[in-house]
């Protein structure tokens, strides 16, 4: 069964992520959250671009992916879970949820060390904020996130279903919770007790460095409130509110070219975890 898991992985993550976004730019089109003053004919060629060439790099440098590694650890007993000898559904439901933990921490590392967060801004310098946004990322974030992840994959030994469920549904999430989609506020309230909704995880996106720094879940909510890092709503309220960091305004910056130049043009800014904002 892992066997084939393995051989079809490409296939199952593309049909879901195809699937999902597919979806998610539908019910943007039918129910918008805000109002967008770039449209997608300027915003999505970079997103979807950077999507490309992150997909080609990381089969390039890591042919065997996440879910290899896991049927890797699983031949040798390798990890938590084999040590422990857990039954293979406890340390799946476990593995998705330590997975999370786990890129939530990395999250937030990314917002703390200032030479990480010039890596990761690029997924904040979107001047507006749609499904594409979730999937926008730095090639070099991207191949750290990979390493990270794999460290993570191998000292848990997580079953390889485990581990693929995980990669489907973080990819999901990501598109699903920067949607530009409208939810009824009550039902966002609840839904936020199991899912990060886009209501959330807009507030991060916010060009406030203080809001920047909340809400870095991606999928589970719980580690914001566990940490403190939640934010129920951004102070100028959903519609108001501006998307983006301080740098990088210039909808050139827009571009792919420009897009990959960011980490290496201006300095890291008052957005790093720990840099006061000016009478703070």
């Amino acid at each position: 069964m892992a066997d084939i898991l393995f051989q079809h992985e490409p296939l199952i993550r593309l049909g879901a992520f195809a699937g999902a976004f597919a979806a998610m730019a539908l019910w943007e089109l039918a129910s918008p959250r805000r109002r967008q003053a770039i449209g997608r004919s300027v915003r999505w060629p970079g997103n979807l671009g950077v999507v490309v060439l992150d997909s080609l790099l990381v089969r390039l440098l890591f042919p065997t992916a996440a879910v290899g590694v896991a049927l890797l650890a699983e031949r040798h007993d390798w990890g938590l879970f084999a040590a422990l000898s857990a039954p293979t559904w406890l340390a799946v439901v476990a593995s998705v949820i330590l997975l999370d933990l786990a890129i939530y921490l990395q999250h937030v590392m990314f917002h703390a060390v200032p030479a990480l967060w010039r890596l990761h801004r690029m997924h904040h310098a979107d001047l507006e904020f749609d499904t594409t946004t979730g999937v926008r990322f730095h090639p070099v974030e991207i191949l750290l996130s990979m390493l990270l992840k794999l460290a993570a994959v191998a000292a848990l030994g997580a079953p390889p279903v485990a581990v693929l469920v995980f990669e489907v549904v973080l990819n999901a999430s990501s598109l699903f919770n920067h949607g530009n989609v409208r939810i009824p506020a009550g039902l966002d309230r609840a839904l936020r007790w199991l899912v990060v909704t886009p209501d959330m995880h807009r507030v991060h996106h916010s060009v406030v460095p203080r809001e920047t720094n909340s809400n870095f879940g991606f999928n589970l909510p719980w580690w914001d409130r566990l940490f403190g890092t939640y934010r129920a709503q951004p102070e100028a309220g959903h519609d108001a509110m501006t998307i983006g960091i301080e740098q990088f305004r210039d909808p050139r910056e827009l571009r792919l070219d420009r897009m990959l130049l960011q980490p290496w043009r201006s300095d890291a800014g008052r957005y790093p975890i720990g840099r006061r904002e000016p009478g703070g």
